[in-house]
């Protein structure tokens, strides 16, 4: 099991990224949320300057917010600041990326051939795009020498998602693992892993627990509410949830909804998400022996890393989750 971190791209992102690899964390994930955040790529790049060990990578990239060339370019300069064995490049359809700006996610049909195109580029050959043939110029010392080879991973939560990460011989990064799908053959599935660790004194219904759990289990409902999944139904106050979101103008619903998206709690959220929700959405959410006890049945489910994204105090969540997951660090 490796221990990695995951960090919407803000301003003191790359600093704590730094704090990270002195903690120990084996992946800084960035995400790629334009509406939400910061650019994913100027973030990485200044941790690139502030590291030495940690991975890097954004995790997970919106291939269609960006030409492929341009992406592939922006690839090529983080190699060329941390070396490729340094590189991780976790690619999804745009759950928060598209959805943010009320576009809906790409289809899984697509992803291969945008993550294709990508990887031709970076090994030198020349594709067609647009109608066009074109091909990574880069003189000698102005980019990595071709081909560049950096490890892939594609973000997933469903069936579909498996399948193209299965056939493209990829690992998966996930948010919501489930008992029905099998990990087998893959070769790595990251848990995108929310939550806190409940200090002495404090329990779920503490403000602090609340606030920081509460941030990243709204995610939950968000997610299935948009996906028109029945699942909505089993998590506490939906009913409520449902109708708060419904007297949303449509053209404007999905501003509301992702507010403060996978930061802080936003109106509706507030509403919504009591401290029990929170701690039972969040699976890294208890005492340090409820957390250690969590992390053993991942493993049992085939996880093989765990992307922490703290919240709140960053870098006080960082040492209390690193202090918790030691016996993996």
């Amino acid at each position: 099991m490796r221990i990695s971190c995951a960090f919407p791209p803000v301003p003191d992102s790359p600093r704590h990224i730094e704090l990270a690899e002195q903690l120990g964390y084996d992946t800084a994930w960035v995400y790629d949320t334009p509406a939400l955040q910061l650019d994913v790529w100027m973030t990485l790049g200044l941790a690139a300057v502030r590291t030495t060990r940690i991975k890097l990578g954004p995790g997970v990239l919106i291939p269609s917010l960006r030409h492929p060339m341009v992406t592939a370019s922006a690839i090529a300069h983080l190699v060329s600041l941390v070396g490729a064995e340094r590189v991780v490049v976790g690619a999804g359809t745009g759950f928060t990326g598209r959805r943010a700006m009320g576009q809906k996610p790409l289809r899984w049909a697509d992803m291969a051939g945008h993550i294709d195109t990508i990887q031709r580029l970076l090994h030198g050959e020349t594709v067609e795009i647009d109608g066009h043939l074109t091909r990574m110029l880069h003189a000698p010392g102005q980019a990595p020498a071709r081909p560049m080879d950096v490890r892939w991973v594609l973000g997933v939560n469903g069936p579909k998602g498996l399948e193209t990460a299965a056939g493209l011989g990829l690992g998966v990064f996930t948010s919501r693992p489930r008992a029905e799908h099998s990990y087998a053959g893959l070769p790595s599935v990251t848990l995108l892993g929310f939550g806190t660790v409940v200090r002495d004194g404090e329990t779920i219904d503490s403000p602090r627990v609340w606030e920081t759990a509460g941030a990243t289990a709204a995610v939950a409902y968000h997610a299935l509410l948009e996906q028109n999944d029945d699942r909505l139904g089993t998590l506490p106050n939906s009913a409520t949830f449902v109708e708060l979101v419904r007297v949303i103008p449509d053209d404007t619903r999905h501003l509301v909804l992702h507010e403060g998206h996978l930061t802080v709690m936003n109106d509706v959220d507030r509403q919504v998400v009591t401290p029990e929700a929170a701690a039972s959405l969040t699976p890294l959410t208890g005492t340090v022996d409820q957390v250690r006890a969590h992390v053993e049945s991942m493993i049992t489910a085939g996880v093989t890393e765990i992307a922490f994204q703290p919240v709140g105090n960053v870098e006080d969540e960082l040492h209390t989750m690193a202090e918790a997951l030691a016996p993996w660090m």
